[in-house]
């Protein structure tokens, strides 16, 4: 009789056996074979994984320890490079070449981290002396306690590393759940840590969906949450966890403006593939395009021109460009909101087709606010194309948004790039790139409803401590007796 994973807690998977429990298939969303299965823990093995990674706590794990194991994972990854990419176009529909580009970074971020757990630094101050006392004050930093990462289905290998790496990295225990529908390459990165060398307990993974989120949410001994998901459960989320601090990644509707002056070969290439990377399932995909009126036409004629002679279909096939949405459901949604604007008086410059989870790519132009393609997260292969006439009204344009993640900017004129850099409501502002680019390193983290907080390893680090502070006082040395 088979079994299949559950949830790991103290460095060992518990499994279950296939016939006797509930068990969830994952499905290769381009041909429908089953990936991987899992089965869902009860209640009280949730919190056994929990108290497993609080348990662990007690046991040293210095700075120097958590340097070499993260630097470990990292070598694994780099020496399994391609069969973790081939896992994640098998597990999510992404395109190959994504994948393997996915698998790199999640590979540096665990380097970084392990950079940075050897030199987590407070500081020291000299205050002013009390009579012949002199007082002396420093800042450490540490560990919060355990870390719940909950990580979404679109980057399971490198959000999952931006959440796990810098929590280790400070000297946390992570308790770690993956979307429903990606279990199979975050189980590989918990398994590729323990044999690095992590100590038992200070990953604990447990696999399952929304019932097993929420039992996570209200668990008491979790001290800190670092979710990446909908504005919806983000809310649930920050709702219940009390005065317990969250970073939160939600939503987002990423504007990206193209000037008159702009290097237009550069703006389409990085747009085209700004918008329809990963069939748009990307938090920061170019959902929006604002064109200069004077050459709205010319950008809008190569960027159809380029989005046709992009290749749809198998994401093992090396050239392929874009593969399926995570499911047929979520293509349909798509779909239903492409028409549903069509309706309201969009213009649509290609073909609305879709085969099963399959949508081809979907330009529009005559849009409005009003409409769910731009006021909502699509997530999906679709974008709009808007004319503008100033940099004033531009700014104005982008920032009527309910989100404010990342936004990016194509101009060779200083002036016009600060203005829209100082202007814009967004977290980042990409500069001659795409709303897409995101430097892993720097902080990352937006406004509005797009969430709470800032990710990096640097960035997350400090949420992932607490800053203590110090203070000695001392005898000036003449009062000491000879």
């Amino acid at each position: 009789m088979t079994e299949v994973r559950s949830y790991l807690a103290n460095g060992v998977w518990a499994m279950k056996e296939r016939f006797e429990s509930e068990v969830v298939p994952i499905i290769n969303p381009f041909n429908g074979e089953v990936v991987f299965e899992y089965a869902e823990p009860e209640s009280h093995e949730i919190a056994l994984a929990v108290s497993a990674a609080k348990a662990a706590l007690d046991e040293p794990f210095s700075p120097r320890q958590r340097a070499a194991v993260l630097l470990k994972t990292s070598l694994l990854m780099e020496e399994r490079h391609e069969q973790l990419a081939r896992t994640l176009c098998l597990e999510t529909g992404k395109p190959m070449k994504d994948a393997r580009l996915e698998v790199r970074r999640a590979t540096l971020n665990f380097r970084m981290a392990s950079e940075e757990a050897a030199r987590i630094q407070g500081y020291t101050e000299e205050q002013e002396p009390i009579g012949s006392q002199r007082i002396v004050s420093m800042t450490i930093r540490e560990p919060i306690g355990v870390v719940c990462a909950i990580t979404p289905f679109n980057f399971p290998f490198n959000i999952s590393a931006l959440k796990i790496a810098p929590a280790l990295a400070a000297g946390n225990a992570v308790v770690v759940k993956p979307a429903d529908q990606t279990p199979l390459c975050v189980s590989l990165l918990a398994d590729l840590l323990l044999e690095a060398g992590l100590p038992k307990g200070y990953i604990s993974v447990v696999l399952g969906g929304a019932r097993v989120g929420q039992e996570l949410f209200t668990n008491s001994d979790i001290d800190l949450y670092t979710f990446t998901g909908s504005v919806k459960v983000g809310q649930i989320l920050k709702q219940q966890t009390g005065l317990r601090p969250v970073i939160l990644e939600l939503g987002s509707n990423a504007p990206n403006i193209v000037h008159d002056d702009a290097n237009l070969t550069l703006a389409v290439d990085a747009l085209v593939k700004a918008s329809f990377s990963f069939a748009g399932q990307v938090c920061v995909s170019a959902q929006r395009i604002y064109i200069h009126e004077n050459i709205y036409e010319t950008f809008l004629h190569h960027f159809i021109e380029k989005v046709n002679l992009l290749k749809i279909g198998d994401p093992l096939d090396e050239d392929t460009d874009l593969g399926p949405l995570i499911s047929e459901q979520a293509a349909i949604r798509v779909q239903d909101w492409v028409q549903e604007a069509v309706q309201q008086g969009a213009l649509l410059h290609t073909k609305l087709q879709r085969t099963k989870n399959v949508l081809r790519p979907i330009v529009l132009s005559q849009v409005t606010n009003a409409m769910k393609v731009m006021c909502e997260e699509v997530f999906g292969p679709v974008v709009n194309v808007i004319p503008y006439h100033s940099v004033a009204q531009v700014i104005r344009l982008c920032n009527d948004s309910q989100f404010g993640l990342q936004a990016g900017v194509f101009t060779n004129n200083l002036d016009v790039a600060l203005s829209l850099a100082r202007g814009l409501a967004y977290g980042s502002v990409n500069i001659n790139q795409s709303s897409t680019a995101r430097p892993d390193s720097m902080p990352y983290g937006g406004l509005k409803q797009s969430g709470i907080g800032k990710e990096g390893a640097r960035a997350s680090i400090e949420t992932m401590t607490t800053q203590k502070v110090i203070t000695i006082v001392h005898q000036e040395a003449d009062s000491y007796a000879k």
